[in-house]
């Protein structure tokens, strides 16, 4: 699976979970507690993915990195899993932010584009330029 099928996956389920609830299920849970509960994990999650890349970084060589690689890793996942169940409460997906995300690589894209296109136009109105001012002296 592809990464936006491996998130696509996961949303699936917290949709499942939020339609068919389960007993047990910690994704019912946060869907019968509701929002602030919902929203107080994701800042929770958010935090302690502060703390972890935090704590890669700072780390020292003699540091088990590939623990801390590990930690933040758990938090990040952690964090996309709390994000899909607030997306999920308030009637938006996964996919409704990876389209944002397109759209706000094309723009970025465009305006890369847009540059080279200035650029390229200066360039070559100042070599018009030197060939004219070439051409009178």
């Amino acid at each position: 699976m592809n990464d936006r099928e491996i998130l696509a996956a996961l949303y699936a389920t917290v949709e499942n979970r939020r339609d068919n609830p389960k007993e047990g299920s910690y994704t019912c849970y946060l869907f019968r507690e509701g929002i602030d509960k919902i929203l107080k994990k994701v800042g929770e999650e958010c935090t302690e993915t502060v703390i972890a890349a935090k704590n890669l970084k700072a780390a020292g060589e003699d540091a088990d990195r590939e623990a801390l690689k590990s930690d933040l890793v758990g938090e990040v996942a952690d964090l996309f899993y709390h994000l899909q169940v607030m997306l999920a409460d308030v009637g938006l997906s996964i996919d409704d932010v990876l389209c944002e995300h397109e759209k706000r690589n094309l723009k970025v894209n465009n305006k890369k584009q847009f540059k080279r296109f200035i650029l390229k136009k200066s360039l070559r109105q100042n070599l018009n330029n030197t060939e004219r001012y070439n051409e009178q002296i």
